[in-house]
């Protein structure tokens, strides 16, 4: 069945714009060209992102803030063993996914420790990249209160995630 979705997806959009006598191949061409565009504009945006979360890693400032925030994290019922992955969150998806991997390899998937992170890895997003990707293309240069609330609200998810795996 869900090999068939694409392609009746496909054959719903070509019968609405023959219906409303709307070129589909030029909207679709329009519309090629304006993610190409958006992909320059948004490059060096999320060049800046890798290369921060890259830095952030070999100077060893990610084991740094790991070392002074496990007592803060630990306090909020989070396990020090996440800070490092609460810190990396933020910045980049692929990165979280290979600490994920970490964590399953190094506690197990059933663990405690991994069943915070799963959900803490569904529930929270990639802040800085989100916002990069989203200001770049609207244009928008002051940021006010989005990335603390950004930040804030992933905290609070995630003292909430530890908390739901430990009940439930």
């Amino acid at each position: 069945m869900a090999l068939y979705i694409i392609p009746a997806f496909i054959i719903l959009v070509l019968a609405i714009s023959l219906i409303k006598k709307v070129n589909a191949y030029d909207c679709f061409v329009t519309g090629a060209k304006q993610a190409v565009d958006l992909s320059i504009n948004t490059f060096p945006y999320l060049v800046a992102i890798f290369a921060v979360v890259e830095l952030l890693a070999v100077s060893g400032i990610s084991s740094f803030l790991t070392e002074i925030c496990s007592p803060i994290f630990k306090f909020f019922g989070i396990p020090s063993e996440l800070v490092e992955f609460l810190i990396l969150r933020p910045f980049t998806g692929s990165g979280s996914i290979a600490m994920l991997s970490n964590l399953f390899a190094t506690y197990g998937p059933d663990s405690f420790i991994s069943q915070c992170a799963c959900v803490i890895m569904s529930c929270s997003e990639t802040t800085f990249y989100v916002v990069a990707v989203y200001f770049s293309t609207t244009k928008i240069k002051k940021l006010r209160y989005t990335i603390p609330v950004c930040l804030l609200s992933a905290f609070i998810g995630a003292v909430l995630a530890c908390q739901m795996c430990r009940f439930f």
